[in-house]
C-alpha cells in the first residue's frame, strides 16, 4: 500500500505543520490498537530528545494510547537506543521515540520500536498507518488507559552499557559533545563511571539549540574543545544518540568507515567476530572496503539506511554492521544503532590496543569522496535520463579507480551526489557535473 506517513525512518516533519499534536494523538491510538492485538491493555514506552515540541507530542501520544485501553510510560529525554533498551527490560509492547535525529530543531519525527527491541518492518507500519483513522469504539471507564512516569530509565542504561562493555579509562582525557540533546541524559554519567577526565560540550540543552553548531554533524565544534583542553580525542552525538563520530587529539575526524574497521580488527583479535561479516551501505568509502578486506573481513553491501543494514546483519548472522554516518549496530548487544555503546565499544578497542585514535584509525586510507546533498525534487529521480546518462559516462571513465552513487533522502527534498576517485581533481569535476544537471532537471517546485 501507498504510505502516507511513514517514511525510511518513521514519521518526520515540521513539528506543528505536518506533524502536528493531532497527527501524533492518531499514532498513538493506532500504535496502542496495533500492539493490543497481541499484548491486551498493552504497555507503550515512549522517549524523547530536547526539541521544544517534544513534550507537546509526547503528550498527544501518552493521550492516544490511554485513550484505546493502553499504558503509556514516559521515559522523558532519552537517547534512541535507550529507549530499544527499556522496552526489552520492561516486556513492553512497543516504544516509541520522539525525535528527528540530527535534522534542526524545528523538525520532530515519531519512530516505533517492536515488542522485540527492534525497529517495525514496513507491513508493521502500513498495518499501523491503516489503523490512523480507526472508528473503533472507545473504551470508558474503568476500561481507559493511563499513563505514568518511569524515573532512572537513563542512569539504568548507562550501567548497561557499562556491563557489557565498560573499560577502566582513568587518567585519558577526553571531550565529550552531546549536541544540546538526548545524551545529555547519560553520557555525564556513563563516562564518569569509566573514570575518565571528562569534559562535557553542548550539554545545555535549551529546547532549540539541539543540534545547532554541535555534534556529530558539526565536528569543528568538539575539535576545538578538544584542543583547548588538550584531550586525547573528541566524541560527538547526535540529536538522538544513536549516531557517534569521533575526532583525534589534533582534530581529525574518524567517520563510521573507521569506527566499523577498528572494531573489527578488535573483534578479529578477539575472535568475536562471527564469519568475519561486516555489513556496509553503499556510501563506505572504497578505502574502508580495502581496509575490511585487508583485515580478512567479509563484506555485504547494502543500500543506504540503518533498516537496510539490520536485515543484512539479521539474515547473514553478522554481529557488525554500520553507515559512514556513525549509525553502528552491534547486534550481539543491541537492536539498533547505538551512540554511547559504539563509543564505549571504541574506547575499549582503543585501550586493547594500546593505539591512539589517530593511530587506529589510520586502517583505513580513504579515497577522495565529494558528498553532496542537492536541494531537489527527490521523486524525479529514477527517471532523470539526462542525469543518468552523465553517471554512465562518468563511470566509464573512471573504472575500477573510483565509483557514484546517487540516492535521494528519504525525509527531506534533497538528492546526494557522492563520488569518489583515486584523483582529487578528478572526484570534484564529476561531482560538479553531477550537481550542476541535479540542480537543472530536478529543481524544488514550490
Amino acid at each position: 500500500m501507498a504510505r502516507a506517513w511513514f517514511g525510511t525512518d518513521g514519521i518526520r516533519g515540521v513539528a506543528n505543520e505536518r506533524l502536528t499534536a493531532e497527527l501524533a494523538l492518531r499514532v498513538g491510538r493506532a500504535t496502542a490498537l496495533h500492539a493490543g492485538a497481541t499484548q491486551p491493555q498493552p504497555m507503550i514506552l515512549i522517549g524523547r530528545d530536547t526539541r521544544r515540541s517534544g513534550t507537546m507530542l509526547e503528550d498527544a501520544l501518552a493521550a492516544g494510547i490511554a485513550s484505546v485501553g493502553g499504558t503509556a510510560v514516559r521515559l522523558g529525554v532519552l537517547p534512541t537506543p535507550a529507549v530499544a533498551w527499556n522496552v526489552l527490560q520492561h516486556r513492553a509492547a512497543a516504544g516509541v521515540v520522539i525525535s528527528a535525529s540530527h535534522n534542526p530543531f524545528a523538525d520532530n519525527g515519531i519512530k516505533l520500536f517492536g515488542a522485540d527491541g527492534f525497529k517495525l518492518l514496513d507491513a508493521e507500519e502500513e498495518a499501523i498507518e491503516a489503523l490512523l483513522d480507526s472508528t473503533a469504539v472507545l473504551p470508558t471507564g474503568a476500561h481507559i488507559g493511563v499513563t505514568q512516569t518511569l524515573d532512572g530509565a537513563a542512569e539504568a542504561y548507562a550501567e548497561w552499557v557499562l556491563q557489557v562493555v565498560g573499560t577502566e579509562l582513568a587518567g585519558r582525557r577526553i571531550v565529550i559533545d552531546c549536541a544540546h540533546g538526548a545524551a545529555t541524559t547519560v553520557a555525564p554519567h556513563l563516562f564518569s563511571r569509566l573514570g575518565a577526565d571528562v569534559t562535557l560540550v553542548a550539554c545545555a540543552p535549551d529546547g532549540v539549540n539541539i543540534n545547532v553548531d554541535c555534534g556529530s554533524t558539526h565536528l569543528a565544534h568538539v575539535a576545538a574543545a578538544v584542543q583547548e583542553h588538550g584531550a586525547e580525542l573528541g566524541i560527538a552525538f547526535d540529536g538522538d544518540a544513536d549516531r557517534v563520530l569521533f575526532v583525534t587529539a589534533d582534530g581529525a575526524p574518524v567517520d563510521g568507515d573507521h569506527i566499523l574497521a577498528i572494531l573489527a580488527a578488535d573483534a578479529l583479535q578477539r575472535d568475536a567476530l562471527p564469519g568475519n561479516r561486516v555489513v556496509v551501505t553503499s556510501m563506505a568509502n572504497l578505502g574502508a572496503h580495502h581496509a575490511l578486506l585487508a583485515l580478512g573481513c567479509s563484506l555485504e553491501i547494502t543500500d543506504v539506511g540503518d533498516r537496510y543494514v539490520l536485515e543484512a546483519m539479521r539474515r547473514d548472522g553478522a554481529v557488525l554492521g554500520g553507515e559512514q554516518s556513525g549509525h553502528v549496530i552491534a547486534l550481539d548487544h543491541q537492536t539498533t544503532g547505538d551512540g554511547p555503546l559504539t563509543a564505549v565499544m571504541m574506547l575499549a578497542a582503543l585501550q586493547r590496543s594500546g593505539q591512539s585514535l589517530g593511530e587506529a584509525a589510520r586502517v583505513v586510507e580513504k579515497f577522495p569522496q565529494q558528498l553532496i546533498s542537492v536541494r531537489a525534487s527527490r521523486e524525479g529521480l529514477e527517471d532523470c535520463e539526462p542525469l543518468w546518462t552523465a553517471v554512465a559516462a562518468a563511470e566509464a571513465t573512471l573504472g575500477s579507480e573510483g565509483r557514484i552513487v546517487l540516492r535521494a533522502s528519504g525525509t527531506e527534498p534533497l538528492v546526494r551526489v557522492m563520488v569518489e576517485a583515486r584523483d582529487a581533481d578528478q572526484c570534484a569535476a564529476i561531482a560538479a557535473e553531477l550537481v550542476a544537471i541535479v540542480e537543472r532537471e530536478l529543481p524544488v517546485t514550490q
